[in-house]
């Protein structure tokens, strides 16, 4: 609340990475150092530190970026919270906090085992905990380019943009995926004129049909975009997440005669937000793609390589998490359960878990109108946890509790066992 951002800021932190490293003269890393770890039977025999919190940065960010040693200086006191919780309520497990610049801080702290590759690829902000915390139900349309000029890296640039947005979704939102060219196809025949659950099952399904577009013809964004605009209108009607709606327009650039169809759809209201994406190298029609976005409530990114993607992406959830960061809404979510595979080095038995997350705002007066998200703030819970919450006196000799969400799916029940598959 009070820190003052500095460009400067020189300030050394544990990183999980770098912790009891040393290089070839024997010296300890920098951001390393020693870092006491201590098996722990609570957290499946890992070592961990039950006095300090440290941190995780993905290896795509620069560790001492200027916004990423303000945030973590900003984020110490975390650490006191954290320890006190643990003696309050023994029975947590890990506690943490995602933050929007992409550091992550885990209580206890741990040393994070990189990839075959030497890599950190865990980013926070693509866990599922923290997108569903930071942005309410959405209804999306991801509507995509495949016209003849989106061919080669441009198609493979788009394909993976739209695997990005759908892994950003959850069961708490509705989406379909449309192709245009000079003709409007919806990538799964079956989903036409509607928005299908966004669970792992259609995520997948969309995905592999994505895979096989190819493109072809000419590029009329009008009848798409009417399409898009009826669906979502239709879906508003009781169906749908009834939250926000949007539509994800990745193409070129090259487009007319848009301007009537917000007319007609959109304004004045601008019910529906329009993000865009412009694939490739090429700025000639960075201006259209940018309009769209800015005169729909939306956010414009211009995406020129694969790596570019991931980022790129992430910038829509700050865009519809503002509304809720201005009204202040601290909604409580719980995730659909997962099983805990980031920490099972040394587990005996994967536990199915579930997290509860909230998230974090800026509070400063002078920003509190611009809706700024720090991040989100979240804890494990192995459902056998929950569990053990069900009355056993009154369930009888015979009875057992079993654990569903809102959306109707099993969490826990006596009969179920979590199958892992090893791909």
């Amino acid at each position: 609340m009070y820190h003052e951002y500095n460009v400067s800021l020189q300030f050394d932190y544990y990183n999980s990475m770098l912790i009891n490293s040393v290089n070839e003269d024997g010296n300890s890393l920098d951001l390393g150092g020693d870092f006491p770890l201590e098996e722990n039977e609570h957290f499946n025999k890992m070592p961990v530190n039950t006095q300090q919190s440290n941190i995780q940065v993905p290896t795509n960010v620069y560790n001492k970026d200027p916004n990423i040693l303000n945030a973590i200086y900003n984020s110490e006191a975390l650490n006191d919270v954290f320890i006190r919780n643990f003696l309050k309520d023994p029975t947590l497990t890990w506690q943490y906090f995602g933050s929007s610049t992409g550091f992550f801080r885990i209580f206890p702290g741990i040393k994070w085992t990189p990839d075959s590759n030497g890599v950190a690829a865990f980013d926070c902000r693509n866990r599922n905990w923290y997108i569903q915390a930071a942005t309410s139900p959405k209804d999306i349309i991801i509507l995509v380019d495949i016209s003849g000029s989106m061919k080669g890296l441009k198609m493979t640039i788009a394909k993976h943009t739209i695997n990005t947005i759908l892994d950003t979704l959850g069961e708490n939102d509705f989406v379909n995926v449309i192709a245009y060219t000079d003709y409007v196809r919806y990538v799964e025949p079956c989903f036409k004129g509607t928005l299908v659950q966004a669970d792992l099952d259609n995520r997948e399904h969309f995905k592999l049909l994505v895979d096989e577009l190819h493109v072809k013809g000419e590029a009329k964004i009008k009848k798409a975009m009417k399409e898009s605009f009826k669906i979502l209108n239709e879906v508003s009607n009781g169906q749908g997440s009834m939250c926000n709606q949007a539509i994800m327009l990745i193409t070129d650039g090259a487009m007319m005669d848009f301007e009537s169809v917000f007319e007609e759809f959109n304004w004045p209201e601008r019910r529906v937000r329009i993000f865009t994406y412009l694939i490739g190298r090429e700025m000639t029609f960075a201006q259209n793609t940018k309009w769209i976005a800015c005169n729909n409530k939306g956010y414009y990114t211009h995406i020129s390589t694969l790596a570019d993607v991931q980022e790129n992406v992430m910038e829509y959830l700050h865009v519809l998490s503002r509304p809720m960061v201005i009204n202040h809404d601290h909604d409580i979510i719980w995730t659909e359960a997962y099983m805990d595979t980031l920490f099972t080095t040394k587990a005996q038995s994967l536990l199915l878990m579930t997290s509860v997350a909230m998230p974090v705002f800026s509070k400063k007066k002078e920003t509190l109108s611009h809706g700024i998200l720090l991040g989100v703030v979240g804890s494990d819970v192995p459902l056998m946890e929950v569990m053990k919450l069900a009355p056993r006196y009154m369930l009888g000799a015979h009875g057992y509790a079993f654990l569903l969400n809102n959306n109707g799916y099993i969490l826990a029940h006596p009969d179920l066992r979590p199958l892992v598959s090893s791909s």
